[in-house]
């Protein structure tokens, strides 16, 4: 039996962009409770879609009012998704925080000719152009010019992990592996603001920096309204990629190797990021969405991503991912059955091309379900996965000379899987396939890598057992390379060679 004034528990707040969630866990790194909601926009006062963070606080402070948990928290930390900032007032918001997808931020005319003539080089922020407000900056261009009297009471700005922090310990700050994150607001190289941030005036809105690690203050008189104890130390809070990262970086003790084995992190979710602590940042390619993380240390990080969760709900088409069979597997690689990139608009190497799938040469139409059934789209959707996954590996690694067989042959290290994708044996397999010179491993951690990746955050430096990795491996699945060769040269052709 506990006492009452033990507080032996970690709150991880972690609000992906299709899905937030609160995760109780004990010092020993257990889920003591979990609770999770949809996550989706909201309209603004200003006719904008916005972040639903009223939505999410309603439900974050009802839930844990009720919880039989809460009252034991000792610490709480944030992971949210990047791409989004929050600007405070005088009196709390000074305008509602912006989706990411809201497609009008990416303005037309001048005032797009005008911020790109002020966001820099590629090899300044290493932040590539994304589409729709993916560049934080771009945010914050377009409401200074659209909704001018609202940015007139914009008195301090922070990415969106912080908000949440603010909320609970009242201390406002901002942290890097947001900041860093394709916003164009940060300079990797040298670890400051960049000219654009700086130019505009953006930079000496941002909140200080603070370590993600570190503790702001505690919840005190917040405690009632947010069902925790006044007690409860408030963490700064994370990027939710490069939390997953940091239970890696975690792990990295004693001395350093004189070649370390190269490591590729692959997070899954609505994203499929991948992160290559110590690839050359000179393989970045921009239009191909390659950028340069910042970690939470603040080191540099080559990564690459790909819309991986809404691409993969597009080619099941409500199919169950379980659905796929050893039958199904076979029959998509015999005729074969090849899913051609892109099947979302946001983000990605091929997101400015439209996804097809290709059944013996001939187009599938659309709804694909009416010609293909769940088994085939579930394998298809994970062999798909799979594709753009190993392709994005040897492109972080080798650079432009990597979308050819020979150098997938050649990725050598650990690619590590975390999220939905390291549960889907054939996604593994198929992987280890793709890339036979690596060891692909996927968690078996119960607990998500962003939530674990923050509640290590907040144990930074202790190194808790239920840190430890917990990693499986798998077989390659046999005969793909006639169907890989295919995806290949028709990925090749899409590109113009």
């Amino acid at each position: 039996m506990q006492a009452a004034n033990t507080l032996d528990l970690t709150l991880v707040i972690d609000i992906g962009k299709s899905n937030a969630k609160l995760v109780l866990l004990d010092d020993s790194g257990a889920v003591v409770e979990r609770h999770s909601r949809p996550n989706a926009s909201v309209p603004s006062a200003l006719g904008y879609p916005a972040l639903d963070v009223g939505g999410l606080q309603d439900w974050m402070q009802a839930t844990l009012k009720a919880s039989p948990h809460a009252r034991r928290c000792g610490h709480v930390i944030a992971s949210t998704h990047g791409a989004a900032l929050v600007g405070l007032g005088d009196a709390g918001l000074a305008w509602d925080p912006l989706d990411y997808e809201f497609e009008a931020v990416a303005c037309e005319g001048v005032l797009e000719a005008a911020f790109n003539a002020a966001s820099g080089s590629f090899s300044e922020t290493y932040s590539p152009d994304l589409p729709a407000g993916l560049n934080a900056a771009r945010q914050l261009h377009w409401l200074q010019n659209h909704h001018a009297q609202a940015w007139r009471g914009t008195r301090t700005l922070m990415p969106y992990a912080q908000y949440w922090a603010w909320l609970l310990s009242g201390v406002a700050c901002s942290e890097v592996s947001s900041l860093g994150c394709h916003t164009h607001l940060w300079n990797p190289v040298q670890g400051s603001f960049s000219s654009l941030a700086l130019a505009r005036g953006w930079a000496t809105l941002f909140a200080p920096l603070r370590r993600a690690w570190e503790v702001l203050g505690t919840v005190g008189e917040r405690a009632a309204a947010w069902g925790l104890p006044p007690g409860c130390q408030v963490h700064v809070g994370v990027h939710d990629s490069n939390a997953c990262l940091a239970r890696y970086l975690q792990q990295d003790t004693g001395p350093a190797p004189a070649e370390p084995e190269p490591l590729t992190l692959v997070s899954s979710g609505t994203w499929t990021v991948l992160m290559a602590p110590g690839a050359p940042a000179q393989a970045l390619v921009p239009e191909h969405d390659m950028l340069a993380n910042v970690d939470v240390s603040g080191r540099m990080t080559p990564t690459a991503r790909f819309m991986g969760g809404r691409e993969f709900a597009a080619l099941l088409e409500n199919a169950s991912p379980k659905a796929a069979t050893a039958a199904s597997v076979q029959a998509v690689l015999d005729a074969p059955t090849l899913a051609l990139p892109a099947f979302s608009p946001q983000g990605g190497p091929f997101c400015r091309q439209a996804g097809r799938v290709l059944q013996a040469g001939l187009e599938v139409p659309l709804p694909r379900a009416q010609h293909l059934d769940a088994a085939t789209r579930a394998t298809l959707a994970a062999l798909y996965c799979a594709q753009v996954t190993a392709w994005l590996t040897a492109y972080l690694w080798l650079g432009q000379g990597a979308s050819a067989k020979p150098a997938l042959d050649s990725v050598r290290g650990r690619v590590l899987v975390e999220g939905p994708l390291a549960a889907n044996a054939l996604y593994m397999q198929m992987l280890q396939a793709l890339l036979p010179q690596c060891q692909c491993l996927a968690s078996q951690d119960a607990v998500e890598g962003t939530a674990r990746g923050a509640w290590m955050l907040c144990h930074w430096g202790r190194s808790p057992g239920a840190g430890a990795l917990a990693l499986q491996g798998c077989a390659p699945l046999p005969g793909v390379a006639s169907y890989q060769q295919q995806w290949l040269q028709a990925v090749q052709a899409l590109q113009g060679g």
